[in-house]
């Protein structure tokens, strides 16, 4: 987890049409490497800073939501910018508007931001090495495990929200 005095960060697209600021450190920090995100990325991993929407504050245009599928079914927006097509966050199906997890590559010190963990090792490319010692997992984990108190606090303090999304959509799907 990155040092709370390194905030805040800023980052944007290439073109820098699209710029923002995360105010606070993120929730965790997931390098994630299934096949979606490989595939979606065209690398051999994505590295995403999971932090609440309203902890980043939008410093140029507004980036452009795109539909894209996922393995849960449900889907994601990928936030890009309508210029130069980066993307910069996404939404997943589970939290919607109300988490982002931020492309760490796009911010301006993304050195700043190591992961937390590595996820979906299952499925990670055999010539990627993980850190001795780094925090891995085959599929996903038990958060209670890993996040800092501080970021447990962070997600039960919006969690009502987050259900309170996950009805809206129930609803709107039945």
């Amino acid at each position: 987890m990155a040092e709370s005095s390194a905030f805040p960060l800023e980052g944007g697209c290439d073109c820098r049409y699209v710029r923002y600021r995360m105010e606070t450190q993120p929730l965790f920090v997931h390098c994630c490497h299934c096949r979606w995100c490989q595939r979606e990325t065209g690398a051999s991993f994505a590295l995403n800073a999971m932090i609440e929407a309203d902890r980043i504050s939008v410093l140029g245009a507004e980036p452009e939501l795109v539909d894209t599928p996922s393995a849960s079914g449900y889907g994601q927006k990928i936030a890009r910018c309508p210029k130069c097509r980066i993307a910069v966050w996404s939404h997943y199906a589970g939290a919607g508007p109300l988490l982002r997890f931020v492309r760490v590559g796009t911010l301006d010190q993304p050195d700043l931001l190591p992961p937390d963990i590595h996820i979906f090792t299952a499925s990670k490319q055999p010539w990627v090495v993980i850190p001795a010692g780094a925090p891995a997992v085959p599929e996903y984990y038990d958060r209670e495990k890993y996040w800092p108190a501080e970021s447990l606090a962070r997600r039960q303090a919006i969690l009502p929200r987050i259900e309170e999304y996950q009805a809206a959509l129930r609803k709107e799907r039945s």
